[in-house]
């Protein structure tokens, strides 16, 4: 897939800023790959490809190559150089590999088995991190990790198969019917979970919808259909419409807010496929 003549820019844009935190590739010096958001380096190689910008491309490789260096051989990634290393972390370094093709690469097979040995007792993924105490809400799972996780399982066999991902997928419709702010990082679904968010990066109905479609156990379930339906409505000439975005990507071309997105709208179009199968 080559990058749209009218995305080109947007490109550029994004590459203008790789050596804003210190270093290189988005990051700091010392390899912190979630500084400097929303350009820092997780999210700008998964910006360039939903520009479509090939993952063989020269900054991608090394990008990757840059991401696999916070590799541990237990499985986890330690994207920052010191403190601890969270599950939310680990799950976002690999979804980024996944993305860039990496799903059969050892380590991340290791990465996999890893988080599949850390999966709560709800079925989703957790850290145990407490920023607003330890009230009964944090005995849940935290839902976008969880869905990063399985936004990163799609790329793999293990899709669809095993049992593990299922219950994840189920924790995630339960929560589209608890909605209140759930897990430590009190993840809920109101009124900002409800607008549309692109590209993906924070919580929210269209990248909820996005992934659980690549899951049987959600297709058929009148949750998710309830969310597909709720996301329907918000289409306009059945295109995707950007309204919400971080104010220092809102100049790009392929997110301006309150406008039809093309690049969203084949994500949309993914969906769609995804259920006829």
């Amino acid at each position: 897939m080559a990058v749209e003549e009218r995305y080109l820019a947007d490109v550029e844009i994004i590459l203008s800023h790789r050596h804003d935190n210190g270093g290189d590739l988005w990051a700091t010096a010392d390899k912190r790959l979630l500084k400097g958001a929303p350009f820092s380096t997780l999210e700008c190689v998964l910006y360039l490809l939903e520009l479509g910008v090939e993952p063989e491309d020269p900054v991608l490789q090394d990008a990757a190559d840059l991401i696999f260096s916070t590799w541990q051989k237990d499985g986890r990634f330690r994207i920052y150089p010191a403190g601890g290393i969270y599950p939310c972390q680990t799950a976002l370094a690999a979804q980024v590999l996944c993305h860039l093709g990496y799903a059969d690469d050892e380590r991340l097979k290791t990465t996999f088995r890893h988080l599949l040995d850390i999966q709560y007792r709800d079925g989703g993924w957790r850290c145990n991190k407490f920023s607003f105490g330890h009230g009964p809400e944090t005995e849940y799972s935290n839902p976008h990790p969880t869905l990063t996780v399985l936004d990163a399982f799609r790329f793999t066999d293990s899709v669809n198969r095993k049992k593990e991902l299922d219950r994840a997928v189920e924790f995630l419709l339960d929560h589209w019917t608890i909605r209140k702010p759930i897990g430590p990082c009190h993840y809920g679904i109101g009124t900002l979970f409800m607008q549309v968010g692109y590209p993906f990066r924070n919580y929210n109905l269209f990248e909820y919808v996005y992934v659980l479609s690549f899951y049987d156990r959600a297709k058929e379930d009148s949750r998710f259909l309830e969310a597909l339906k709720a996301l329907q409505a918000k289409l306009k000439d059945g295109q995707i419409v950007v309204e919400r975005v971080v104010p220092k990507l809102a100049k790009l071309n392929f997110c301006k807010k309150g406008e039809p997105t093309g690049a969203g709208t084949k994500r949309y179009n993914e969906i769609l496929a995804n259920l006829k199968k």
